[in-house]
């Protein structure tokens, strides 16, 4: 149905025909709460999923159980990054960078925190690397838990419903189903689009202070 976008082993199709299910879980998991999960296509992932689901191709899940299931993880993974936050946040902060770990990436996130309050734990549902660091930068900085937990929920809920839910109804479309391909190079490119303006606004900034 798609041609792989980038590494074969992240072509959404790939995942989902290889792991089914329990993959785009453990994905999702991986993706909203572990270090090692950045790099993972969660969008067109759920997008995917659910345009196979419509078209009955690998999966059979239901698709109030998909997004339920994909919530669920989605939640899920972000509590554990939150713990994982606070536990071991301070030496987080003092690691040196890694092949898979960039200071970058913490550094970025913790600006969005900043910026947005508690607020970002929703809004970095919709930003890639973002999403996944942030619940880190919030158990680091202990923000209140039932605080971080309510935005959590309301976050991965529409973040997974939403996106699976869209790639349900467009996938029924004729024109999506013949360009699958261009739909998810741009469902990348705009996930990205707010990683890019907070890249630039940083270099306006360090330009402007020096």
């Amino acid at each position: 149905m798609t041609a792989a976008l980038g590494p074969s082993f992240l072509d959404p199709e790939h995942l989902i025909s290889t792991f089914g299910l329990i993959g785009i879980l453990a994905f999702v998991f991986a993706e909203s709460g572990l270090l090692i999960g950045f790099f993972l296509p969660g969008d067109s992932l759920l997008f995917t999923a659910g345009l196979l689901v419509a078209d009955g191709t690998y999966l059979r899940t239901p698709l109030w159980l998909m997004c339920l299931l994909v919530s669920v993880a989605a939640v899920a993974g972000d509590q554990f990054g939150y713990v994982f936050g606070r536990r071991f946040g301070p030496s987080l902060f003092r690691r040196p960078d890694s092949r898979l770990f960039k200071q970058e990436n913490l550094t970025r996130a913790g600006g969005f925190f900043e910026k947005y309050g508690a607020r970002s734990i929703l809004l970095a549902r919709f930003v890639p690397i973002v999403r996944t660091f942030t619940p880190i930068v919030a158990g680091a900085s202990h923000m209140h838990y039932r605080t971080f937990l309510l935005f959590n929920v309301i976050g991965g809920t529409l973040w997974g419903c939403g996106v699976t839910i869209l790639g349900y109804f467009l996938g029924q479309v004729t024109f999506v189903k013949s360009n699958i391909e261009l739909i998810l190079i741009a469902i990348v490119a705009v996930s990205v689009i707010p990683v890019g303006i907070e890249l630039l606004r940083g270099r306006r900034r360090a330009r402007s202070g020096a």
